[in-house]
């Protein structure tokens, strides 16, 4: 089943990598403004960075990262 993750509020993000580092399969810093986006993959919508749905294999790497971000912006739901 996939799962659905989210970085909200986005601009929170302290760009510490913490959530790349854990899953850079899922996550990335954008290169505009430095702060961490779904990768283009799993988006959701092409023009939304922030909302995205991973497979279930991934779900496990997702949450990791969710539960090791420093300001809690990471949101991990069933879809």
């Amino acid at each position: 089943m996939p799962v659905k993750v989210k970085i909200e509020p986005r601009d929170s993000c302290i760009s510490d990598m913490v959530c790349v580092s854990i899953c850079g399969e899922v996550f990335q810093i954008n290169d505009d403004d430095g702060k961490s986006e779904i990768v283009p993959q799993f988006r959701v919508s092409p023009d939304n960075n922030a909302e995205g749905e991973v497979p279930d294999d991934l779900k496990d790497c997702v949450q990791e990262a969710a539960d090791s971000c420093p300001v809690n912006i990471i949101i991990v739901e069933e879809a």
